[in-house]
């Protein structure tokens, strides 16, 4: 093969390259890959009215429109040991897999026949919802999926008495190259406060016990982390009831530690709202903070907006503003992940809408 024509078939895979849309980009292991290019926008939520698995899909970030017709994509019942799911999280690891977390936990359980009693256990000993595990869930095509049921007070000695474990998210730590969840926790009927555990490439077993993962300077309850990492630094986002529940954010340099407190609210909301989810607009240095307000009826999600991570502009809610959900109401506890065109027609394809 001529020098020549070895520069010629270099120039021809570059340009296919660039014509698939994608860009190279390093891989956890520190060697090079194609990454694809990201064109939409995929959520998950769950409802109250069936504790299942949702999911909304949109093209430009701004306009959510659910799968399946707004029903269920997953039913809680099938895959948790309480019979519902509660506080879903997608992550999307370098490998390609996505990886799906929920709290196991039916509140209405007793209402709809699943158990005798209002809750597993008894609520004056170990409080509100008092469940003990989640759903880890991991998928190659966001179609099929593995499911796993992960006791926390079950992997550990010393955690049987635990109050709750609620609200996992996933996450990818570099410098231990290890996928880590992280949530909250508390023992007994005490102070809910927020933990991280490593997990298995299986994604079906926590392999560390649970650290905290930020220490709040008040005595009070704070739930619900989000971290995202923004340049070289990590934005965690998260709800403290400290008067009326809202929204705060911490900031570090590393993923598990060193969180610095910030006093600031980062909701404008009157009511009491928890859950943040923090998330990129493709193509654009923008983020957008959104958040599940539950002190108003009907429940409804929140937005906001930045690119200095300082200055919020409000965005509103859904239906009320410049976000909308066009086929479904009072989503819980949301998340968003970005996919390719190709994922996001698969799934909506699978689910029986035409999104291109």
């Amino acid at each position: 093969m001529t020098k020549s024509f070895k520069i010629i078939s270099a120039c021809l895979l570059l340009t296919v390259l660039i014509i698939q849309g994608c860009r190279l980009s390093k891989t956890t292991d520190g060697g090079m890959s194609a990454k694809p290019e990201m064109e939409a926008y995929l959520m998950v939520y769950f409802s109250d009215d069936d504790h299942s698995l949702h999911m909304a899909i949109s093209k430009d970030g701004y306009s959510f429109t659910a799968l399946n017709d707004g029903k269920a994509v997953i039913i809680g019942d099938t895959i948790a040991e309480q019979r519902g799911i509660r506080d879903p999280h997608i992550f999307r690891g370098s490998n390609g897999s996505f990886y799906l977390a929920m709290t196991d936990l039916h509140i209405f359980a007793q209402r709809e026949g699943f158990r005798d009693t209002e809750w597993q256990r008894d609520g004056d000993l170990f409080g509100w919802g008092n469940n003990r595990g989640f759903v880890l869930m991991k998928s190659d095509d966001l179609i099929n999926w593995s499911v796993a049921n992960v006791r926390v007070d079950q992997a550990f000695p010393g955690y049987e008495e635990i109050g709750c474990a609620w609200a996992p998210e996933t996450t990818y730590d570099p410098e231990t190259d290890q996928l880590m969840v992280y949530f909250t926790m508390r023992f007994g009927n005490g102070l809910n406060k927020l933990y991280y555990s490593y997990v298995n490439e299986e994604f079906n077993q926590l392999t560390t016990e649970p650290k905290l993962l930020f220490e709040y300077p008040k005595e009070v309850s704070y739930i619900d982390a989000d971290i995202t990492q923004v340049g070289d630094s990590y934005q965690m986002f998260y709800t403290p009831h400290d008067g009326v529940p809202g929204i705060k954010k911490a900031v570090s340099n590393k993923i598990n530690e060193g969180y610095v407190y910030d006093d600031a609210w980062y909701d404008t909301e009157p009511r009491n709202c928890e859950a943040p989810n923090f998330w990129k607009r493709i193509g654009e240095e923008k983020w957008v903070l959104m958040y599940d307000i539950y002190g108003i009826n009907p429940h409804n999600f929140g937005f906001r907006e930045t690119s200095d991570f300082i200055h919020f502009e409000d965005l509103g809610h859904f239906n009320e503003g410049v976000m909308k959900a066009t086929n479904f109401t009072s989503p819980k506890h949301g998340a968003v992940i970005h996919v390719t065109k190709q994922e996001a027609t698969r799934l909506a394809n699978h689910w029986g809408y035409q999104l291109y």
